[in-house]
């Protein structure tokens, strides 16, 4: 790799979209040809891992390069500290621009107080925090009701935002503002309430989604190629090195892919997953899931994860893929204007996601504590111009995104970072640099008939799952190999018995060696 000039860095995050959803991991039927065209270019990590299946516990994982047990943020609702030390402050201390357009999740942004512990909560993510601070800079009422509210620069290390605050096409946040200034009929064109009709379209009949009048260039993943022009018009003004996050905020539930992308794809053409009919003897509470449903019980139209009908999963998919082809055409736009500057030969190029869905996988729909492939396998794409291009399937994952960033930069790592530089995997040095990648998950809430609240970690090695539950004797134990769908769950098979021992002492080996060693929380010696 070179290591002079500092390079730029352009950071693409989208939200809910799993690995197996671009062209470049296989997919045949969505049209990506802006991201595929950076991973054939580009170091492309075949097997690399969420730290949780949760946006705001990946998020915080990102940012520190540490687990969600040890940053904090266990779950949505809990902000990221602070004082919590982060990559892109780093960044910004050794002289690089910070900028970050579209979706933050940092710090709770729904304005609902959690639901559990039922009675007595704190607002978590607003006044329960260590060291103090504001923890309301996410929180959506405030962008709603208050036209002075905003951001405490620089932001979690960011020195410029352009904050989106929501999912689906009625979101908050400085894109509101800007939207209202640019179309102050705007109200017209957005949320349900004024979507066109679609009588035929089951998942608009649950709220799961909605044909917008948005046109695309006003929608929010419109707003993040727009201002990620912006910011790199202004740092070509400059010499200055710059970290440029441009994070969309889908694909996500409600699905509302605007103008073209809403029919780019057709829900009788869409193939389910292998596992929505194969899948005849599912763990507990997948179980629990589908007798809900059958029951006429399943409640479609909350967040959390139900268990669906084929109609129900080929429109999900159908709709999900019109809003990843809408941010391909983002990708591509924001790269073209890269390059357009002069930009592209000192600037590394990186995509990747929060984490993914179930999208009809094992009859389930968007997501939850049930730790299957398509839920917590991420795209990493990583195209640097200073070479390093192939293919790895060496066990990689989010924690490992800050200490590669710093690393790639010439910036030192901070104090209790967990995660490996990924560069000697790219450079060919190594070829692994793991046994295991661990999953932590836990929830406010209950779910799937588990009993409290979900607290579960999961294990993947190069062949194996397993997942284990905190309050039930069940656990997962899956051989990906011979069993890729992950349809028949060995954990009770007596011809297992060794390996699901080897692999139980393996998770507490692994939970070991991530629990906590440096001497100060918050990394600051």
């Amino acid at each position: 790799m070179r290591t002079t000039p500092r390079p730029n860095f352009l950071f693409f995050i989208a939200d809910q979209l799993r690995a197996d959803h671009l062209g470049c991991y296989g997919n045949r039927v969505v049209q990506t040809p802006n991201i595929d065209a950076l991973a054939k270019s580009g170091w492309v990590s075949d097997r690399f891992f969420v730290s949780s299946a949760i946006c705001m516990p990946n998020r915080a994982t990102l940012m520190t390069g540490r687990m969600p047990s040890l940053h904090g943020v266990r779950h949505n609702g809990i902000p990221l500290s602070l004082r919590a030390t982060n990559f892109v402050e780093q960044l910004r201390q050794n002289g690089y621009r910070t900028a970050l357009v579209g979706k933050s999740h940092l710090q709770n942004m729904t304005g609902r107080a959690p639901v559990w512990p039922p009675e007595g909560a704190e607002r978590l993510g607003v006044e329960a925090v260590e060291g103090g601070g504001r923890y309301d800079q996410e929180w959506q009422p405030n962008w709603q009701d208050r036209p002075d509210h905003d951001l405490d620069l620089p932001y979690y290390g960011f020195d410029t935002v352009h904050l989106t605050v929501g999912h689906g096409d009625d979101l908050y946040g400085h894109y509101r503002r800007w939207l209202m200034a640019r179309e102050p009929s705007a109200g017209q064109l957005i949320g349900r309430r004024n979507a066109a009709p679609t009588p035929d379209v089951t998942l608009a009949q649950i709220g799961q989604a909605w044909r917008t009048r948005m046109p695309p260039e006003l929608h929010p993943t419109g707003y993040c190629a727009r201002m990620s022009e912006a910011v790199l018009a202004e740092a070509a003004a400059t010499s200055q090195p710059f970290f440029l996050m441009c994070s969309f905020a889908d694909p996500h539930h409600p699905f509302t892919p605007p103008g073209r992308y809403w029919d780019m794809y057709r829900p009788e053409e869409m193939i389910l997953p292998r596992s929505f009919e194969a899948a005849a003897n599912p763990p507990p509470h997948v179980a629990h899931l589908r007798t809900a449903r059958d029951a006429g019980r399943a409640a479609k139209r909350s967040p959390a994860v139900f268990a669906c009908d084929a109609r129900e999963a080929r429109e999900a998919l159908a709709l999900n893929y019109g809003l990843i082809s809408f941010i391909d055409d983002a990708v591509g736009q924001v790269v073209a204007r890269l390059e357009a500057l002069g930009l592209a030969d000192n600037t590394i190029i990186v995509f990747t996601t929060d984490h993914g869905d179930f999208m009809g996988d094992h009859q389930l729909l968007l997501k939850g504590a049930i730790h299957y492939r398509g839920l917590i396998q991420a795209p990493f794409i990583w195209r640097d111009p200073g070479g390093n291009r192939g293919r790895s399937t060496a066990l990689s994952g989010t924690i490992d995104i800050a200490p590669t960033i710093l690393a790639r930069a010439g910036v030192a790592q901070f104090n209790g970072m967990q995660g490996y530089d990924l560069g000697p995997l790219m450079e060919g040095r190594h070829t692994v640099l793991r046994d295991a990648i661990v999953i932590e998950e836990e929830s406010q809430r209950p779910m799937a008939g588990l009993p409290g609240r979900v607290r579960m970690r999961s294990l993947i090695t190069a062949r194996h799952r397993l997942s284990l539950y905190d309050g039930v004797d069940w656990g997962e134990l899956y051989d990906l190999d011979d069993d890729p769908d992950e349809l028949v769950n060995r954990w009770d098979d007596p011809a297992c018995a060794g390996l699901r021992a080897a692999l139980v002492l393996q998770l507490s080996r692994n939970l070991i060696a991530l629990s906590e060693t440096s001497p100060y929380p918050t990394a600051l010696a």
